[in-house]
């Protein structure tokens, strides 16, 4: 078994997020001026024009269980596996909340169907994690660890996470979030005790950077939230972005709690860009109009996981159409929206839901493999189910391997899931979402990375 050393601090062990990033199918394309758009109308005013949707691709899935049935435990805990969660149901990120919740609602029914961990059922708590502009996720987290739970998973924001990582895992509670993307967290002295099914922003941001060039975008104007997120986001995607040829000619900040755009809007509009990215939450709600009514084309808005919402209910028919955004992960495959929608039939976002259900799965499958439901053992085998074994999908096919004895190598909903020793994955999927006349994102194609 591949174990996790706990005794040296991360930023030991990884040169500042030094990683190299092989974007193994995104397209580099665009024009090599990094002069300014000339005249009085820029192309965010006539629009751009992407490559034409993917067809075919995508990641295969890995084996899941027949149905058969799943061995009994070799080894019963006396202490049943106990999880929390972290997860938006207030705040900016409020519609992220429902399909994690929904995704690890959904894991957990699955892994108690299948017998539970250790011979036990395990339980869930969910808590509100809030935002950063309240101090709901201290609070939850405080609740959460008072109920002695081994792994709390979220938060959901990684502004929100900064605020509680330190109370998490300094209690030796595993915490593993569905989707972190901050390049931060990959450094952060965790004690080995934080995970992510997300891949950080380094991938995101690249993918994005480099997609808006090959739309023949030259010019980048950029609409940026004042955190973690957003300015880790920030800087990935203008890297990209120059590397390909072009050149970011606006960079506006705002903070979280802001309520007003038209600065941001109106300094961005004066540097005439090609394409201008949103790198905002529900923020995306107010300055869209903004953008719109000064005569900005869907087609050159690009937007990030924290905003490629359904927002057929916020906007007027037709004034997102052709907008693209990414969210990092594989397209939600029909069988498990179905799955999902049984859970709650409410849903009308899948984001991260994969990711949650993953890191529902790994947890369990950790402490199967630990013999343990402790969170400090759990973490030490996190990374060894996720590779180098014989590939599984879900919790009752892996489990039923690990009792035979055998190692295993789960690959989820999400896609395929190594982690590396930061818990980071180090390969995902990025989709690219293209909103329709009903300003809903629909999937256009998926790009595949590793961080090495």
């Amino acid at each position: 078994m591949i174990q996790r050393l706990q005794a040296t601090p991360r930023a030991a062990k990884l040169a500042a997020l030094g990683v190299g990033v092989a974007l193994l199918a995104t397209a580099c394309g665009g024009g090599s001026s990094t002069s300014s758009s000339s005249g009085s109308t820029s192309a965010a005013a006539a629009g751009l024009a992407c490559p034409a949707a993917q067809t075919g691709g995508g990641p295969s899935h890995a084996p899941q269980s027949t149905g058969g049935a799943v061995p009994p435990a070799t080894t019963t805990t006396d202490t049943p596996l106990k999880l929390g969660s972290l997860l938006p149901t207030t705040g900016s990120l409020a519609f992220l909340g429902p399909p994690e919740i929904a995704g690890v609602n959904l894991a957990v029914k699955q892994v108690n169907d299948a017998g539970g961990v250790l011979g036990k059922p395990i339980e869930v708590i969910h808590r509100d994690s809030g935002d950063t502009k309240t101090d709901i996720a201290t609070q939850s987290v405080t609740n959460l660890l008072g109920q002695n739970v081994s792994a709390i998973i979220g938060a959901a924001s990684s502004g929100v996470s900064k605020t509680v990582i330190n109370q998490i895992t300094g209690a030796g509670v595993v915490q593993f979030s569905p989707a972190n993307t901050s390049p931060d967290f990959t450094t952060w002295d965790d004690k080995g005790l934080y995970w992510r099914t997300a891949p950080s922003d380094v991938l995101q941001g690249r993918v994005l950077g480099n997609f808006i060039a090959s739309c023949g975008a030259q010019t980048l104007g950029m609409i940026v939230l004042n955190d973690a997120y957003g300015t880790g986001l920030q800087k990935n995607i203008k890297d990209a972005f120059q590397s390909a040829g072009g050149k970011v000619v606006a960079e506006e900040l705002f903070n979280e709690g802001d309520s007003q755009f038209s600065t941001q809007v109106d300094k961005v509009l004066a540097a005439k860009p090609d394409a201008i990215a949103l790198i905002t939450f529900d923020q995306a709600k107010q300055i869209v109009p903004l953008l719109t009514g000064k005569g900005v084309k869907p087609t050159s808005m690009f937007m990030v996981d924290g905003n490629t919402s359904d927002y057929s209910k916020d906007f007027q028919a037709g004034t997102l159409k052709g907008a693209q955004g990414t969210i990092p992960g594989t397209f939600a495959k029909d069988d498990f929206k179905k799955s999902l929608m049984a859970i709650d039939p409410s849903l009308k976002d899948f984001s991260y839901a994969g990711e949650s259900w993953d890191a529902v799965n790994l947890i369990a499958l950790a402490a199967e493999e630990a013999k343990s439901t402790k969170g400090v053992d759990i973490a030490k085998h996190l990374k060894d189910v996720s590779e180098g074994g014989e590939k599984c999908g879900d919790f009752a096919s892996c489990v039923t391997l690990l009792r035979q004895g055998k190692d295993i190598d789960y690959d989820g909903e999400s896609g395929p899931v190594t982690f590396s020793d930061a818990g980071d994955p180090t390969e995902a999927y990025i989709g690219i979402y293209q909103f329709d006349d009903n300003n809903v994102p629909k999937p256009v194609r998926e790009e595949f990375g590793k961080l090495s």
